[in-house]
């Protein structure tokens, strides 16, 4: 991997260049640079077949300046823990730019979860939170699904990490089925918010999404639920893909009937009355705008040029080196960055945990507008930004968070 894609070279990069704009010392950036800890795990588990297979796992603890650790954990077969640091990274970032008191974590294991029975990842999910049960709880690190994990897993780990406490510890991660401790609205909270988002966004360059069109990069549960959303503003979707391919039209295709094609089959491909098209084509369509909603650096200097989005809104953690940055700037491509646009995650993540301690749980309603509203506030206050010192969105938001967490770092005598 070159170090214009290493992804932890990329966030320490960004963080510098903010603390050197923001005229901090250079303590802050050396705190920041890496993880407070980061933790390898080697996971035994008992195959259906009676043998034994030893599964990597990860936890980074990225900063607590200001909360306890918040992150995902991910069951990808190419995780690597550069990759793992960087996300736990941008969680502290994304934290501090929506204002929820909480620092970043990230975990993942090394894992094709399609390879595994049910049986077979039950034990693969319940032996991970035993190795790493002595570093996370309510108080110090709350895990929460991210690529191939859901509540059910979610479920798993929070049952078998109160067995190890020996009483019931709902608050240790988020994403839990609703009738175990979970929120209503958290599913969808990251697709919501990637939407606010581009509403936003669009008031602030006079775009109209009635009628405008989307492509959509990566159609999981952010990519999906962002299309049924932005279709409900009046916008078409033409364009969506998957890691097995994609599919367009130009007068726009349903997005639920397409999230119940992929529930059916397993994919976008062949959905009834569409095209195909690659990711690579997907990304340079002349439509209005851009979710990319996959992996990491698909935006790159290779491409950048020839996308024709006039937002780009970042469903996906990274999916824009630095280079293709500077190059979309040049264009005058809104891009909303990841940190900002797909917090609404952490953000309804930390209202799980908030009605968890409270024992009271919100309406899905009122879980949605208290979204809506820290979102608003965050765009607004980084698009400010922005405009007021003529710097890419991205620098906004890394301005406003590094200034925030650094104010913490000094409260508490780190720096």
């Amino acid at each position: 991997m070159t170090e214009e894609l290493n992804p932890l070279r990329i966030v320490a990069g960004q963080i510098k260049d903010a603390c050197e704009q923001l005229g901090l010392s250079e303590s802050v950036y050396e705190i920041l640079k890496e993880p407070q800890q980061f933790y390898d795990v080697s996971i035994p588990v008992r195959m259906d077949d009676g043998s034994v297979r030893t599964f990597k796992g990860y936890r980074s603890q990225h900063n607590n300046a200001l909360g306890q650790y918040k992150g995902g954990l991910r069951f990808h077969p190419d995780v690597y823990p550069d990759e793992v640091k960087a996300l736990s990274t941008w969680m502290t970032i994304k934290c501090a730019i929506v204002n929820v008191p909480y620092g970043g974590g990230k975990g993942a294991v090394a894992v094709d979860p399609r390879d595994l029975s049910k049986g077979e990842l039950e034990r693969l999910s319940r032996g991970f939170i035993r190795a790493i049960g002595h570093v996370i709880g309510p108080e110090r690190d709350i895990p929460a699904p991210d690529v191939n994990t859901n509540p059910q897993i979610m479920a798993w780990m929070t049952d078998e990490f109160s067995k190890m406490r020996g009483y019931q510890a709902l608050g240790v991660v988020t994403g839990k089925p609703i009738m175990f401790g979970g929120s209503l609205g958290r599913s969808t909270a990251t697709s919501r918010g990637v939407v606010v988002c581009v509403e936003e966004a669009a008031k602030r360059i006079g775009l109209d999404l009635d009628g405008a069109t989307v492509a959509i990069q990566g159609y999981g549960n952010v990519g999906s639920y962002s299309g049924v959303f932005i279709q409900e503003l009046g916008a078409k979707v033409v364009a969506v893909t998957d890691v097995y391919g994609g599919v367009q039209d130009p007068d726009g295709m349903d997005a639920m009937a397409l999230v119940k094609h992929v529930e059916e089959t397993g994919s976008v491909v062949d959905f009834p009355g569409s095209q195909p098209i690659s990711n690579e084509d997907l990304l340079t369509m002349d439509v209005d705008v851009l979710i990319p909603a996959a992996l990491e650096n698909v935006i790159t200097s290779q491409n950048a040029d020839q996308v024709k989005a006039k937002i780009i809104s970042e469903g996906a953690n990274g999916p824009t080196t630095p280079e293709a940055d500077r190059i979309l700037a040049e264009k005058g491509t809104l891009v909303i960055p990841d940190i900002l646009a797909n917090a609404g995650g952490v953000t309804v993540s930390y209202f799980e945990w908030v009605q968890n301690n409270y024992g009271y749980y919100w309406t899905a309603d009122e879980v949605d507008e208290k979204l809506r509203m820290l979102l608003v506030q965050a765009f607004a206050n980084i698009y400010d930004m922005h405009e007021e010192q003529g710097v890419k969105m991205r620098d906004a938001a890394y301005l406003a968070a590094i200034k925030r967490i650094a104010e913490a770092m000094e409260l508490r005598g780190w720096v």
